[in-house]
């Protein structure tokens, strides 16, 4: 097998560093993971040719920089064209800019779709020259915990990138440091659908720029969870130039909230995640066409918004002493409450409630009062108390039923309803009485 083809299989002929230095390949799952590869023990990546997924750890690739690395001939080409590998990883490797760019190009001969750094350094600049015009199959690339130089500048590279770019359907870089995007670099991703850069340090001002007129025009998911993005407001006019929006991800973010903006968030937007933000009052306005909205791990009190197209509505983890009204939401179909302070169900919203397919109301402080109970009992019958039923449900009040399963508090006629008990037993005294006269 050539220098070329082994270089392209894992960027790398691994330093050996005394440990394990060879290849192993799970049958069962078709993963061959392969350590501290060199020379003398190349012989065991043979095994990784039936593999889907492949995966490098350790090394650097500092002494092949000068490694002449020519066209490959028929029979290296045939070789790679035969493998079954799907996806590559490269973990913990000291990656030089200028080998990646000699081998990439070699990808366009093999069916990896995905390609994902782990824990690398990119040291120096490539000359990507070679990548004009050429396509790859990957369609997935992944960063994550990588060191790079900042991107500002280098936008001749992803200029000659541009045309697999234009293709890449996935691109995440997380936990990377990055502090924005070029715009320059965002208009060459001209058919991506998702785009994940969490765990990174992005902030209010580096949205607009990162995300200009023209960049990313298919964007359809965007995950900034975990960075330091503080304003809703800015974050709203941040994305609405992504028409194509449908999953916004903004959870594990300090956000404030500004009951006076008027910005307009794409129409387009699905599914909206703003959990553990921070909130202690519902931002405005919300995307109007929302049918998943997460506000969970929050600090609000009440809910009263109105969503005609929502679906899925997830407020567990927060300070609510009442439920939201379902007549609100006339599309609802999940209602989770875990973790808040409700004490009862109205009977009213019982009803409603029994409607929807999967209502959680766990680890809230009950009230136990015949209402109380009845009502969680009454919506436990029809079937809608999933997960965390009977176990996580208990009395706090009143006292004589503090600790009890809801479920194990009586609510019978005779208990709850003693005038429906009385009164004909009354009525029936009565009429022995006039029948004794």
């Amino acid at each position: 097998m050539s220098v070329a083809v082994l270089l392209l299989l894992g960027l790398g002929l691994l330093v050996a560093e005394g440990r394990r230095d060879r290849c192993f390949f799970n049958r069962t799952q078709e993963y061959c993971v392969c350590y501290n590869l060199s020379e003398e023990t190349i012989g065991s990546i043979i095994q990784c040719l039936a593999a889907t997924v492949v995966e490098f750890r350790g090394g650097d690739l500092e002494k092949y920089i000068a490694l002449p690395i020519r066209d490959l001939d028929p029979s290296a080409i045939e070789t790679l064209g035969s493998l079954v590998i799907q996806k590559i990883i490269i973990g913990n490797v000291l990656v030089p800019e200028i080998l990646l760019a000699r081998v990439l190009r070699f990808f366009s001969y093999t069916h990896v779709q995905e390609l994902a750094f782990e824990s690398c350094i990119f040291q120096g600049t490539g000359n990507w020259g070679d990548m004009d015009g050429q396509n790859l199959p990957i369609l997935s690339l992944s960063f994550h915990n990588v060191t790079s130089a900042p991107l500002t500048g280098h936008e001749q590279a992803f200029s000659s990138l541009s045309r697999w770019l234009g293709t890449l359907q996935k691109l995440a870089v997380t936990g990377s440091r990055v502090t924005s995007l070029p715009c320059a670099i965002g208009r060459v991703f001209r058919a991506l659908h998702s785009l994940n850069l969490a765990q990174n340090s992005l902030g209010d001002g580096s949205l607009a720029p990162t995300f200009c007129q023209g960049a990313f025009p298919q964007l359809q998911e965007l995950s900034l969870h975990h960075n330091n993005l503080s304003s809703y407001h800015s974050m709203c006019e941040g994305v609405q130039l992504l028409l194509e929006l449908q999953h916004l991800d903004l959870s594990h973010n300090q956000l404030m909230a500004d009951t006076s903006s008027s910005c307009q968030w794409p129409a387009s937007l699905r599914h909206f995640n703003l959990s553990n933000t921070g909130l202690d009052e519902v931002p405005t306005p919300l995307p109007p066409n929302l049918e998943v909205l997460d506000m969970s791990h929050n600090h609000l009190h009440a809910v009263d918004i109105s969503l005609s197209s929502l679906k899925k509505l997830f407020l567990n983890q927060n300070l609510l002493q009442a439920v939201p009204s379902i007549r609100n939401y006339p599309r609802l179909d999940t209602l989770h409450l875990d973790n808040n302070s409700i004490l009862e169900l109205p009977r009213d919203e019982v009803k409603l409630l029994g409607h929807l397919q999967d209502v959680a109301v766990a680890d809230n402080p009950f009230s136990c009062s015949c209402s109380g109970a009845g009502g969680l009992q009454a919506l436990a019958a029809m079937g809608h108390l999933g997960q965390g039923w009977p176990g996580d449900y208990r009395c706090h009040s009143p006292a004589e039923y503090q600790g009890w399963l809801v479920a194990q508090v009586p609510v019978s006629v005779a208990r709850c309803h003693l005038a429906a008990v009385v009164a004909p037993l009354c009525i029936a005294l009565a009429l022995l009485g006039v029948a004794g006269a």
